[in-house]
């Protein structure tokens, strides 16, 4: 507002002030670069959120969002799993799973609370109960390792 007063005085003649107005228009534009770049990071971690965490974030995390970031991330989810749909056939292709190339297909896996039951390709259902330890292929039991119902056990 300031600035915008003494472009008014400029233009009524007084020159002194075109240095002052450049300065502060310069760190005017500084200032929004640097708001700029700082919401890009965090739009850049809010989309790697989704890649670490799937389609559900931690309700510790949401609480940090603001709302924006949360109807964000919950268009991108969107967006995302439209693609994977769209991709792999009948069934998909789920983008999210072996980020990392696996070493073995099974995993040995520590249930860390209650889950209920849980179907395998096979069709055999297993109980994930507290502290019961399971054999189980590495892909379906990624998504569970990530949201803390699941801990890999290393020999």
């Amino acid at each position: 507002e300031r600035n915008q007063a003494d472009v008014s005085e400029a233009k009524a003649g007084r020159t002194d002030l075109i240095f002052l107005i450049r300065f502060r228009h310069c760190c005017l534009l500084r200032n929004q670069r640097c708001l700029l770049a700082y919401l890009y990071d965090r739009l850049l971690r809010i989309r790697a959120l989704r890649w670490e965490y799937g389609s559900v974030l931690p309700n510790s995390i949401q609480f940090h969002m603001s709302a924006e970031e949360v109807e964000w991330f919950n268009r991108y989810k969107k967006s995302l799993a439209t693609y994977m749909r769209s991709v792999g056939g009948e069934e998909g292709l789920d983008l999210t799973q072996d980020i990392k190339p696996p070493k073995s297909l099974y995993i040995e896996v520590r249930c860390l609370r209650d889950h209920g039951e849980f179907e395998v390709d096979d069709g055999t259902t297993i109980l994930l109960k507290k502290n019961s330890q399971h054999f189980l292929p590495r892909w379906k039991c990624e998504q569970l390792i990530r949201q803390g119902v699941l801990e890999h056990v290393l020999s």
